[in-house]
């Protein structure tokens, strides 16, 4: 009885976060609205006695991955703009595929009521921490090395494409820079010196 009040509850916050992700104009308000929902299904995830994914769902997804959107919309410096008039059809498109949806979800829930219900094995816990580590060091160790060796290369190639300029480039800029202070200072008829 308290698990069926959970998830509705969880689902429900879920739901409603996704709405107003999809309802802000702002894109910013749109993406605190989309950790709402991440960790609205963490909570999820921890009814269902998986507390490693609940756990990955929160640091990978509402941490790293949120951190990455919010600094995208802060480079972008989105201005407020004009609804465009000429994508009015999109509003109809949207909305039957929202009613096709909302028929497979009814659907789904029909065929899942119809099932025959047949009692859970006690013996397996898929969601546990101690199962996940035991299969990914055991029958998916292979798996596991490569997935490390191709985020190590993807963390070699973004510091060396984030490298900052060499010294003599540096100073190239400095000297311009320069260059550019004093001919204003000129105009200004400043003549202050660097």
């Amino acid at each position: 009885m308290i698990g069926t009040a959970l998830f509705f509850l969880f689902a429900g916050l879920a739901i409603a976060c996704a709405i107003s992700m999809v309802y802000h104009r702002n894109p910013l308000y749109s993406a605190i609205s989309l950790v709402g929902v991440f960790i609205a299904l963490s909570c999820l995830y921890v009814t269902l006695a998986a507390p490693f994914i609940a756990a990955v769902q929160i640091l990978i997804y509402a941490g790293a991955i949120m951190v990455l959107v919010v600094f995208v919309i802060m480079l972008l410096n989105l201005e407020e703009d004009r609804p465009h008039s000429r994508l009015n059809y999109l509003y109809a498109l949207g909305g039957g595929l929202g009613v096709l949806l909302l028929a497979q979800t009814f659907f789904i829930f029909y065929a899942v009521m119809r099932s025959p219900n047949q009692p859970a094995d006690q013996t397996l816990s898929p969601g546990k921490t101690l199962s996940i580590g035991q299969a990914m060091y055991t029958e998916y160790l292979l798996p596991v090395e490569i997935v490390g060796v191709l985020l190590l290369m993807a963390v070699i190639g973004s510091v060396i494409l984030a490298r900052k300029l060499t010294a003599p480039q540096i100073e190239l800029v400095v000297e311009k820079e320069l260059e550019i202070r004093k001919e204003e200072d000129a105009k200004d008829g400043l003549g202050i010196a660097l």
